[in-house]
C-alpha cells in the first residue's frame, strides 16, 4: 500500500489531470465555436472521433470525457471509432486520408510524432495532414518495480541496472507510447538493459 506521503503525491497528480481536463473543455469549445462561425452550417452531421488506441486506455478515456461537452457545443452527435494498432499509425493514415472538413477528428498522444523517427516510413505527414486543436490532457508517469527488486529509487535502480548489464527487463504499452519513451530516457541515463516488450494494463 503507497504510503500517507505518496498517496497525497498520487491525489496532487490526479487533481492537476482532472483541472486540465476541465480547462480543456473550455478550449475545444472555443476552438469549435470559432470553426463554427467559419462555416456556418457545420455541423450538418455526426462528426467522428478517431481514437488510435483501444477502449478503456488512457486516450480512449479522454476522448469519452470530452464527447459529451462537445456534442453539447456543436449540437451534433460524436462518434468515437476506435482503430487501434501499430502504434496510432492505423489510426493517423485513416485521418490523414480523410476529407478536411471537419468531420473527421482524432485525439492522439506521443506516438504521432514518435513514429516519424521509429519507423522507416509512417503513411502520414505530421506536420502537413494535420491540424492541431488543443492540448486536452496531461498525466504523469509511474516507475514501478517488482518488490522483490533491491530498489527503492531511481538512483538505485540506475546503480542496480549498471551493475548487472543486461539482466534487466522493462514492460510499455508498444513502440513510440510514452512508457517507450520514457524507459528508453531512463536508459539512455545510464542504464543497460535486455530487450523491451509490451505490457498489458488491467
Amino acid at each position: 500500500m503507497p504510503s500517507g506521503e505518496n498517496k497525497a503525491l498520487i491525489y496532487r497528480l490526479y487533481m492537476k489531470k482532472i483541472i486540465l481536463i476541465a480547462i480543456s473543455f473550455g478550449l475545444a469549445a472555443l476552438s469549435v465555436r470559432f470553426a463554427a462561425a467559419q462555416t456556418e452550417n457545420y455541423p450538418g452531421k455526426p462528426v467522428r472521433l478517431i481514437v488510435p488506441f483501444p477502449p478503456g486506455g488512457s486516450v480512449d478515456l479522454v476522448a469519452r470525457l470530452i464527447t459529451p461537452k462537445l456534442s453539447e457545443s456543436l449540437g451534433q452527435q460524436i462518434v468515437i471509432d476506435n482503430r487501434s494498432g501499430a502504434s496510432g499509425n492505423i489510426a493517423a493514415e485513416l485521418v490523414a486520408r480523410a476529407a478536411p472538413d471537419g468531420y473527421t477528428l482524432m485525439v492522439h498522444t506521443i506516438p504521432l510524432v514518435a513514429n516519424t523517427f521509429l519507423y522507416g516510413r509512417v503513411p502520414y505527414d505530421v506536420l502537413n495532414d494535420f491540424a492541431p486543436v488543443s492540448l486536452l490532457s496531461s498525466s504523469p508517469s509511474l516507475l514501478a518495480v517488482h518488490p522483490s527488486l533491491p530498489a527503492r529509487s531511481v538512483r538505485e535502480l540506475l546503480a542496480l541496472a549498471k551493475s548487472r548489464p543486461g539482466a534487466l527487463n522493462y514492460a510499455s504499452a508498444g513502440v513510440g507510447t510514452n512508457p517507450h519513451i520514457a524507459g528508453e530516457l531512463l536508459w539512455n541515463a545510464g542504464a543497460q538493459r535486455h530487450g523491451q516488450g509490451d505490457c498489458c494494463v488491467a
